[in-house]
């Protein structure tokens, strides 16, 4: 069977290049070998290797006596002989999962079976305790979401685990994504010992306190709108006993302007927007700071980002050099939450 190899410091970036292109054949085990990992593919056209081999041309393909991983029971299977095969068709593949409660995205036509997949839901993951059902879009000033419960314990509040940390949170009154875990990760590497950091719209803390857990930045400084947000922020800070994180409440337009504070790296994790704040952000940083703009971009029109960055730095005077754009994870079929990092210059 084909596989990829490829050194152990390349890893995380071919991985993700495989998920995103639905190259790696998840049916079989990776590989370490020495100072090496091999991942599985799937079949490839020889056009794909060259493009795979273009992208990573420090890698080598190799066939291999792949393992196959065990498999282990779907929650649609335990529905197979309750519900018509046609309604099997139909159920969800994949859900949000944030600490021990699942959310569901329930169709119309599935809403007459929502307990029994709920219940079906719970008795394969053990670690889930909750079930609850998206009952409207992401919306409001906060971006938040109504959900409704379904099964299990009755709860919307939750305790999340992700890169060394612990975030308390109610599901419902504050947005939070765990799909921006690893981008988070992506993040904090970067991060310099000693850095003075800027986190806008910092939710219940999930950036700031993960930077805090995770690097040597000196001075972590968070600000967040959302009253219960900003709440459940310091009840999180006190919680992983962070040192160097202070958190302000309040609108960033009011909050930002009162520090008269110059910063090593600015992030702009807004769910909806962060355009629009760009100019606060110029206004902190000087020469040499990174600014980390987050923005949703169609796969085809990513570019377009960048676009907004540099009209802004160039209504406010400054110079920004793009380092890069990354992908942050599948918003809807075809758009993408994306990344822009830049330096001032």
């Amino acid at each position: 069977m084909l596989g990829i190899k490829i050194s152990l410091k390349k890893t995380e970036q071919l991985k993700k290049h495989l998920l995103e292109s639905n190259l790696f054949n998840k049916e079989y085990k990776i590989i370490k070998q020495d100072n090496s990992i091999i991942f599985p593919l799937t079949k490839l056209t020889e056009a794909k290797k060259r493009q795979l081999k273009k992208k990573f041309p420090e890698s080598e393909f190799i066939n291999y006596s792949f393992i196959p991983r065990k498999k282990t029971q779907n929650y649609k299977d335990l529905l197979l002989s309750i519900l018509q095969k046609s309604v099997i068709d139909e159920l969800p593949s994949s859900f949000d999962i944030i600490g021990s409660i699942l959310i569901l995205e329930i169709k119309p036509e599935l809403i007459e079976y929502e307990k029994q997949i709920a219940d079906a839901l719970l008795r394969i993951n053990k670690n889930i305790t909750t079930i609850l059902k998206k009952a409207d879009i992401h919306s409001g000033e906060f971006r938040t979401q109504k959900l409704d419960y379904i099964a299990g314990e009755k709860t919307k509040v939750t305790v999340y685990r992700e890169n060394n940390v612990r975030l308390k949170l109610d599901v419902e009154k504050v947005y939070f994504s765990p799909r921006l875990s690893t981008e988070r990760k992506r993040i904090y590497k970067q991060v310099k010992k000693g850095e003075n950091i800027l986190v806008m719209f910092s939710g219940c803390g999930p950036y700031p306190i993960v930077l805090s857990r995770n690097t040597a930045a000196a001075k972590i400084t968070g600000i967040e709108k959302n009253p219960i947000a900003h709440r459940y922020a310091e009840s999180n800070a006190t919680l992983n006993k962070t040192k160097n994180v202070t958190l302000l409440k309040g609108d960033v337009r009011k909050v930002l302007p009162e520090l008269d504070e110059k910063f090593d790296r600015i992030l702009m994790p807004l769910p909806k927007g962060a355009e629009d704040f760009l100019y606060l952000a110029l206004a902190a940083s000087k020469k040499g700071t990174i600014i980390h703009f987050y923005d949703f971009e169609h796969e085809s029109e990513l570019k377009k980002g960048e676009k907004k960055v540099k009209s802004a730095c160039k209504e406010n005077n400054k110079s920004c050099k793009i380092l890069r754009t990354v992908k942050c994870g599948q918003y809807s079929p075809g758009k993408f939450r994306i990344c822009v990092d830049f330096l001032i210059s």
